[in-house]
């Protein structure tokens, strides 16, 4: 394949006019129904990502063309499933290959609706699933509606990375920032590592041991802020660089939903809706979770006493590490991935963990982008939210393990804090671009 993707990528480079397509095209061909599995879309499409984020494509753009060439191929592999049903297993590819389509089917049929939001990150499922969801006749508005929340998670996981490494090889940055952003790297991605490990495992001690390494990992960035200052300034001199209006009006958005009374609202009305549902554990492992968060996150915050960075022309004068909206967002999605995968084996766990980490990881992002905290805030955040949740499931499933939250519960969960968020989102939303804008 290397001398393939050198040819690609050089002809690329030569005709840059052509990267919007080339997204297109390949995020439309590692979602599409048997070509997926085939073409080797995810090291094409961070190829090209990386192209265009050297100043050959907006963001913005190379996001729009990653959302849509994704749902191009959900709705062909869809369309597909529902033309031919069961007949589609005489297809050449499907005929010699009966085990591509049989994993997805079983998966489909154990998981439902979830089935197309979890199998979205899972490789040899990603492109075969909404040809199967057609089979079984699901309804065209219902898909299309999972379909486009999947498909936008997705993107920002696979394009966004790409992207900003094409970015920061562009721009000029301080001369530590190389060193030290590997350092905070190699650092997570132990974290990450040992944490999958050991759940995979299934290791008696893996929540406490996943609690006790975020922990020891906010420390050292508590202690070791000060000597990753070309870091946090680079990276945010990166994400100012490329900052632009239709992307500031997203963003607050995005931010709003991390705001400390929109986090009281949805964690309190989460909270309440499990214990009238008599979920006892479970509204209690939530309550506590986020109060524990949200206390031990201020605490940390006047102790350190940070100061923002100096981007809005009206400075906010609380102080910044850890970042609230951070470790609120992820402690808040994480305890929702909690009890969406109870009792469910650790492959889907993990799969729930790092659907729940999306949205959190776009709010503490959107942090960054406006410029009202720095990286080592909310990696502090986001750190300290995952070691609160994971040793308040090791206290609450000390004797005995959360038992899985019937459906019904979930259609009462879901749709009230859709509604909540967005209207949250939505509220007061030009005053708040006015504020952030640069």
């Amino acid at each position: 394949m290397g001398p393939w993707l050198d040819s690609v990528t050089l002809w690329l480079t030569a005709n840059p006019q052509w990267l919007a397509a080339a997204i297109f095209i390949l995020a439309c061909a590692e979602c599409l129904a048997i070509v997926g599995l085939i073409v080797p879309g995810t090291v094409l499409l961070f190829a090209v990502s990386v192209m265009a984020g050297s100043g050959a494509l907006p963001l913005g753009q190379a996001l729009l063309m990653g959302l849509l060439g994704g749902l191009l191929g959900d709705v062909v592999s869809y369309l597909l499933g529902r033309r031919f049903h069961q007949n589609i297993r005489r297809l050449p590819g499907l005929r010699h290959h009966p085990e591509w389509i049989s994993g997805a089917e079983s998966y489909f049929q154990r998981y439902g609706i979830a089935s197309l939001l979890v199998g979205r990150f899972i490789g040899p499922l990603r492109p075969m699933l909404p040809m199967v969801a057609g089979m079984f006749d699901m309804p065209s508005p219902r898909f299309i509606a999972v379909s486009i929340l999947a498909a936008a998670g997705w993107t920002v996981a696979y394009i966004l990375p790409g992207w900003a490494t094409g970015a920061a090889i562009r721009l000029p940055l301080p001369e530590g920032f190389w060193p030290q952003a590997g350092v905070v790297a190699a650092s997570v991605a132990i974290m990450l590592g040992l944490s999958i490990n050991s759940t995979l495992r299934h290791h008696r001690n893996a929540t406490l041991m996943i609690g006790g390494l975020s922990l020891a990992l906010v420390g050292a960035v508590f202690i070791g802020y000060p000597y990753l200052k070309e870091f946090d300034e680079g990276l945010m001199a990166l994400v100012q660089e490329n900052r632009s209006s239709t992307l500031d009006a997203v963003t607050v958005m995005v931010t709003r939903l991390g705001d400390f009374t929109t986090q009281v609202f949805a964690g309190t009305v989460l909270t309440l809706l499990l214990l009238a549902c008599r979920q006892w554990r479970h509204g209690v492992f939530v309550g506590a979770t986020l109060l524990c968060t949200a206390l031990v996150n201020t605490a940390g915050k006047w102790f350190f006493a940070r100061i923002r960075p100096d981007v809005l022309h009206e400075p906010l004068t609380t102080f910044s590490m850890p970042s609230g909206h951070s470790s609120a967002s992820f402690a808040f999605f994480l305890t929702l991935a909690v009890l969406a995968g109870c009792r469910q084996p650790p492959r889907m766990r993990l799969t729930w963990f790092l659907l729940a980490s999306l949205p959190a990881a776009s709010i503490a992002l959107s942090r960054v982008y406006l410029g009202v905290h720095w990286p080592t805030d909310i990696l502090a955040g986001a750190l300290l939210a995952t070691g609160v949740c994971a040793l308040s499931v090791t206290l609450t499933q000390h004797r005995q393990k959360l038992e899985t939250l019937p459906l019904r519960i979930w259609w009462l969960i879901v749709p009230a804090l859709v509604a909540l968020l967005g209207f949250f989102a939505l509220r007061q939303l030009p005053d708040a671009i006015l504020r952030y804008a640069y």
